[in-house]
């Protein structure tokens, strides 16, 4: 069952045809767990950006009750899952590097990678924290840091810090929100506006490379 619904889920990501997180957690049934887990994984450095992990966190703490499962097993199989698919993430970088992405390709864009390596090159080490809490970013950043070759220990620090720090802050805003009853009962509405925030700055970076283009010509 758990593994026919994240090939749902991933077909339907490809699509753009992506159920709310709170049908998405409901669907995974007693293996809630493993699917929060698989997705965290999958998102964070196994080239597949379009799961929706901001909202699954929030919306898993918000409804913690109803899903039968505790604030801490969020945190115990979340954050190992964000750390192993950003390792994931640097050893395909450090390995294959730039020959991953190509031209005309639906998800290794070159393009994503190099939004990726001019926001490391920008923050470095902290872009494995910041990039955490940007869509998209988080998917690549780990790539750029292999592609890059930074230091596996410095890497391993950084990677450690923003998985916690990305999972730990998602269910502590969950279960903030989990006390306010017209969250929980309009609880795809909230998760409408933490996508929105949550891709606004892949939106203005889009919006500002625009601009400079429609400037150049």
């Amino acid at each position: 069952m758990i593994l026919r619904s994240i090939h749902t889920l991933i077909m339907q990501a490809s699509t753009g045809l992506l159920p709310d997180a709170a049908s998405i957690l409901h669907a995974f049934g007693p293996w809630v767990l493993v699917g929060v887990a698989v997705i965290i994984f999958i998102e964070s450095g196994v080239l597949f950006p379009f799961l929706p992990g901001d909202s699954l966190l929030v919306t898993a703490a918000v409804l913690a009750g109803p899903l039968g499962i505790q604030p801490w097993q969020i945190l115990a199989v979340g954050i190992p899952a964000a750390f192993l698919g950003d390792q994931i993430g640097y050893w395909l970088g450090r390995r294959f590097g730039r020959r991953l992405f190509r031209e005309g390709a639906r998800v290794l864009k070159p393009e994503r990678l190099r939004d990726a390596e001019a926001f490391f090159a920008r923050y470095g080490g902290g872009s494995l924290v910041l990039g955490r809490f940007v869509p998209i970013v988080r998917t690549y950043v780990p790539v750029a840091a292999g592609t890059a070759r930074m230091s596996y220990r410095r890497f391993l620090l950084w990677n450690t810090t923003g998985a916690t720090l990305w999972v730990g802050g998602m269910t502590v805003i969950g279960l903030a929100l989990g006390g306010i009853p017209f969250v929980v009962n309009n609880i795809d509405a909230l998760m409408l506006i933490v996508v929105v925030v949550s891709v606004l700055p892949v939106i203005v970076a889009v919006l500002r490379r625009w601009i400079v283009r429609r400037r150049a010509l």
